[in-house]
């Protein structure tokens, strides 16, 4: 499992290195308090987005920039506001929008590490806690707002947040607040800032095509800037699909944390699948919890801080409610359901390869799934590698079970064997009738027969194979115990 590095070891950098940093952050027109703040945060160097960002957005240009979570983004922008904007001011002077109250409460707190020395405040302001503590946390005074947009919309309505004094606004991750429907509580919040003489800084993981309408309506001859194709996918991570039937992939799951013990995030479509998944993992003795938008708010930072802090080795969590997240340790990042488009599929991956260590994405793949596998190699070129499931290294923690659905042909049938034959004094007709009165089978259900001397191989549609499986071995043809097998 990886850790992040110490403070101890950060400071004890040598001082020629410490001197190198300084001026190749400085070089890009960062205030010497911010930097001396980044080199007490174990900061060496820009990372690509940082080196395109910061100095067109310390010359006062609004952009539109495409980089995920991971690669530095907040240091870009929090860089560009703490560099422009004055400090320890009563009313707000740049605000920061964002998707989650998990990233609202994570940008501020990089914002404040990055205002060590520069005595700047940065408040956090986001739904599902209580309005009246943020509400008194402002009336003490911040120069800048990192907050969700329902929220500030409604603190802004009650007369709580006066705006009309913002410099610098950004919209973090524009692409998720767009999906998740906050386009109109946006404008909103826009049309209560000053129209004219206003920085705009958007961050998004992907630049769709809504992303851009967005630049263009709300800014003013935007610059564009996008990582390189290398850098957006994460040099560091190691992709992987399994191909695995739904009724196997906590079998499948288990393999992994049993053999690599990693600390992990597994993502789920729905909110009711994180839930079965925690009380199944937690039923194994396994240290995860669970994190999706209908807990509370105080029951969501216990959670993160909890794997933070290694009390929990897994996390499970929708995309919703993962979003924003800054851990750097994140060994793993499994897809238990694989996202249906690229988007979603990148910004998960983004969890992991972070802060220079390796990482890998695992997906678990249905059959019928593997054309999404295919999808998005072609449209980003990555790599996905097939991968088998780990040997085990003893007894499974969890059984492997028949997954009728997986090994079915593309009409649904399964096929078994069956100690029967011409020996026994049955043929083609003899055999199907025996499954129909003994066992319930449909007649349409039995597909092709191939009857041989001592056993025969015949076709079941796989609505009936537990009952082929399960119920046929019960029953004796004239006096002869039928053994049955899946031939898979």
């Amino acid at each position: 499992m990886c850790y992040k590095r110490s403070l101890r070891q950060s400071q004890a950098v040598s001082f020629r290195t410490v001197i190198h940093m300084v001026s190749k952050f400085e070089e890009l027109g960062i205030s010497s308090s911010v930097v001396k703040a980044m080199e007490s945060m174990g900061w060496t160097e820009p990372t690509p987005i940082q080196k395109a960002a910061i100095p067109e957005g310390i010359n006062g240009a609004d952009m539109f920039a495409q980089a995920q979570t991971g690669t530095g983004k907040t240091g870009a922008f929090g860089s560009i506001i703490l560099s422009r904007i004055k400090s320890e001011q009563k009313i707000p002077s740049s605000i920061i929008l964002a998707p989650t109250r998990e990233l609202a409460t994570q940008v501020a707190d990089e914002i404040n590490k990055l205002s060590l020395y520069s005595g700047h405040k940065c408040v956090a302001i986001y739904g599902g806690a209580s309005i009246e503590g943020q509400i008194t946390k402002l009336s003490k005074g911040a120069d800048v707002i990192a907050g969700t947009p329902g929220r500030v919309k409604d603190m802004i309505m009650r007369g709580n947040l006066n705006l009309t004094n913002i410099s610098v606004l950004v919209l973090d991750e524009a692409d998720r607040m767009l999906d998740m429907g906050f386009i109109e509580d946006i404008e909103f919040i826009m049309s209560s800032m000053p129209k004219g003489g206003r920085q705009t800084l958007l961050f998004s993981a992907t630049l769709s095509e809504n992303v851009k309408r967005l630049a263009t309506d709300y800014m003013v001859k935007p610059k564009e800037i996008t990582v390189s194709e290398d850098e957006l996918v994460l040099d560091l991570t190691k992709q992987y699909y399994i191909s695995v039937g739904r009724r196997n992939k906590v079998w499948a799951l288990c393999r992994i944390l049993d053999i690599d013990e990693p600390k992990a995030i597994i993502f789920c479509h729905t909110k009711r699948m994180v839930d079965i998944l925690d009380e199944r993992l937690k039923g194994l003795d396994y240290k995860a919890e669970a994190i999706h938008g209908d807990m509370s708010q105080s029951r969501r930072e216990k959670v993160l801080k909890d794997f933070k802090t290694d009390n929990i080795d897994i996390l499970i969590a929708t995309d919703v409610a993962a979003r924003g997240l800054d851990i750097d340790d994140i060994a793993y990042v499994i897809n238990y359901d694989i996202p249906d488009n690229v988007d979603t599929y990148i910004h998960r991956i983004g969890r992991t390869g972070r802060a220079g260590k390796e990482g890998t994405a695992v997906s678990f793949v249905t059959t019928d799934e593997e054309y999404i596998i295919r999808e998005i190699v072609a449209y980003t070129g990555m790599e996905i590698t097939l991968r088998d499931v780990p040997d085990a290294e003893g007894k499974d923690t969890v059984r492997r079970v028949i997954d009728y659905d997986e090994i079915s042909d593309v009409f649904g049938m399964v096929k078994f064997e069956i100690n029967l034959g011409k020996k026994d004094g049955l043929g083609k007709v003899g055999l199907a009738d025996l499954m129909i009165r003994e066992i319930r089978v449909r007649d349409t259900s039995i597909g092709k027969i191939e009857l041989g001397d001592e056993s025969s191989v015949m076709e079941v549609h796989k609505e009936f194979a537990n009952r082929m499986a399960m119920d046929l071995p019960r029953v004796k043809f004239k006096g002869k115990r039928i053994t049955v097998r899946v031939i898979q």
